[in-house]
């Protein structure tokens, strides 16, 4: 009865505030952890009557001082652009998909004898089966193609997509030459033949400075993000490879014309958000 006793006044200091290591020395002399001596569920209740709730965390990028100052100055460059200057730009992304992937989100109900159950379980492979690399472009006008990289996004690579699918797609797309086209900064897009390229076609296709590490404004995460849950969402899950890659080009084809408008139209929206949070994070 004593030790409910002082269960109970340790619990209710620690969820107050109040000095618990004093009381702990003080009452409890003996080298025993304190957190022993709290009642979890009752801290769990607690808490939702506080109105705290177990969430997964948001991921954001870790972002460096510089990085934060070119977010910011780029949303400030913008903060005028509607959704009618913002139609006139052609996004373009690439993304690996693993084959076997374990997807941390994915939850399920059973009962507590069933943790072995066949449908219960998840099943993983030490190298994740292999992967898939696509990359694709889109604007407020349509999806554009997706393209299978084979092993590795290198410039030689990156350069023939832009000569043979991107000038192309943009002199149909914006016959006065007036659109623009946005890609991060991974190494091959930045590479000597790339952007020598860019320079002898700039009367063609203008490219809209991006900053770094900025997931929260680009659009086409959104996108990737759709296309990831479809996958998950087949059953039986692919297989192989082949049968991953036609169901990433599936679901990217399904996306409707509705969804990627929306995503572009938010555009002014994540631009405020940005000026608004300063050098933080933002909901997108």
């Amino acid at each position: 009865m004593l030790m409910k006793r002082r269960k109970k006044k340790c619990r209710t200091l620690f969820l107050m505030g109040a000095p618990i290591e004093q009381y702990y020395k003080d009452q409890f002399p003996y080298d025993k952890p304190v957190e022993r001596l709290l009642d979890t569920r009752q801290i769990s209740r607690t808490l939702h009557r506080m109105g705290y709730e177990s969430q997964r965390p948001v991921q954001t990028p870790l972002l460096s001082a510089v990085a934060k100052i070119k977010h910011l100055q780029f949303a400030q460059e913008y903060k005028d652009w509607t959704v009618e200057h913002w139609k006139k730009v052609m996004w373009s992304d690439e993304s690996h998909f693993q084959l076997h992937h374990a997807d941390g989100r994915v939850r399920i109900w059973r009962k507590q004898h069933e943790s072995m159950h066949p449908t219960c379980m998840s099943t993983t492979l030490q190298t994740g089966g292999g992967s898939v690399m696509v990359w694709v472009m889109f604007s407020w006008h349509d999806l554009g193609p997706l393209i299978h990289v084979e092993q590795r996004l290198n410039s030689t690579t990156y350069l023939s997509i832009i000569a043979d699918q991107v000038h192309p797609i943009m002199l149909m797309a914006y016959l006065n030459g007036d659109g623009f086209f946005q890609q991060d900064n991974a190494p091959c897009h930045d590479a000597r033949i790339v952007q020598e390229w860019f320079q002898e076609y700039q009367g063609d296709i203008t490219l809209l400075r991006w900053p770094p590490q900025s997931p929260d404004l680009n659009p086409i995460v959104h996108l990737w993000d759709k296309v990831k849950r479809a996958i998950r969402q087949l059953v039986p899950q692919p297989s192989n490879l082949t049968e991953l890659d036609s169901a990433i080009l599936q679901a990217w084809c399904q996306i409707s014309c509705i969804t990627f408008q929306h995503i572009v139209g938010s555009m002014p929206r994540r631009i405020t958000a940005v000026l608004k949070a300063k050098d933080g994070p933002t909901k997108y």
